[in-house]
């Protein structure tokens, strides 16, 4: 996989960005898959700059949602789909036709996961995939030890995961769901492109696991080792424990222009 080391978050939010415009100039109606937390704040805020500014036209892009908590009530602010539409879809002036996610809130929630797979099927599947890692190594919702094949399913959070996500439930780990509907490693590997986007030392350990390490279920995240097309984004702080960062860093300095992101 590539390495691009970028000096902070911002840096790293507009490379990806103008990664995204560069595809969507090539394939307008592309579907982006993109993720929640604060890691991606910076790419979706530079996108939207770049359409303020008509550098960039999203018209026709459309939006994939990566996973959702189950049980959370319709319209709820910490839903995923809310999420989403909050900070993607309405600052980049899209229609909520342009977006498909799983449904948390269905009475059936194994048809659900299997609804939302027969959708981005049915999409054409996502053209870019735009993901962020969890301490623990953890890509979408899923958690160490989730096989490498997996397709849409439910999930039962870890506590660790529950704790990193009470930040956004006022603190409290109680209000945290206890499980999700994800995208599965097996589903998240066929995109065409992935992008994971990691910034801060506290991601160090679980970057170095993924780029460096074995192969392993324990983190999931290393499953981008299996990509043809793989782009880990990492500000200094996140590739603070990268063996090779002398290498990512001499390998993308010399990157053919013609290459792009």
């Amino acid at each position: 996989m590539e390495v691009v080391i970028v000096q902070d978050a911002g840096a790293g939010g507009e490379l990806v960005a103008q990664g995204i415009a560069d595809l969507l100039r090539r394939k307008p109606d592309a579907l982006l898959g993109v993720a929640t937390g604060s890691t991606p704040l910076p790419v979706y805020e530079a996108l939207a700059a770049r359409v303020r500014a008509g550098t960039a036209d999203v018209s026709r892009a459309r939006i994939a949602q990566l996973d959702e908590y189950v049980g959370l009530p319709a319209g709820h602010p910490e839903s995923y789909r809310s999420v989403v539409l909050r900070e993607v879809v309405e600052p980049l002036g899209l229609s909520p036709e342009s977006f498909i996610g799983p449904d948390g809130s269905a009475e059936d929630v194994r048809a659900a996961c299997a609804a939302y797979e027969a959708a981005l099927a049915a999409a054409g599947g996502v053209d870019l995939q735009l993901l962020g890692i969890g301490t623990d190594g953890h890509i979408g919702f899923n958690e160490p030890c989730s096989s490498l094949a997996s397709r849409t399913r439910i999930k039962t959070l870890t506590e660790r995961t529950r704790a990193d996500n009470s930040r956004f439930f006022d603190g409290d780990i109680e209000q945290v769901p206890q499980h999700v509907i994800t995208q599965g490693i097996g589903t998240i590997l066929e995109a065409g492109h992935l992008v994971l986007l990691a910034t801060g030392e506290g991601k160090a350990e679980a970057v170095a696991a993924t780029v460096e390490g074995p192969l392993a279920a324990v983190c999931p995240a290393s499953a981008l080792q299996l990509h043809p097309h793989a782009t880990v984004v990492v500000d200094e702080a996140a590739a603070s424990k990268l063996k090779l960062a002398g290498y990512f860093r001499h390998a993308y300095a010399r990157k053919p222009a013609w290459q792009g992101l």
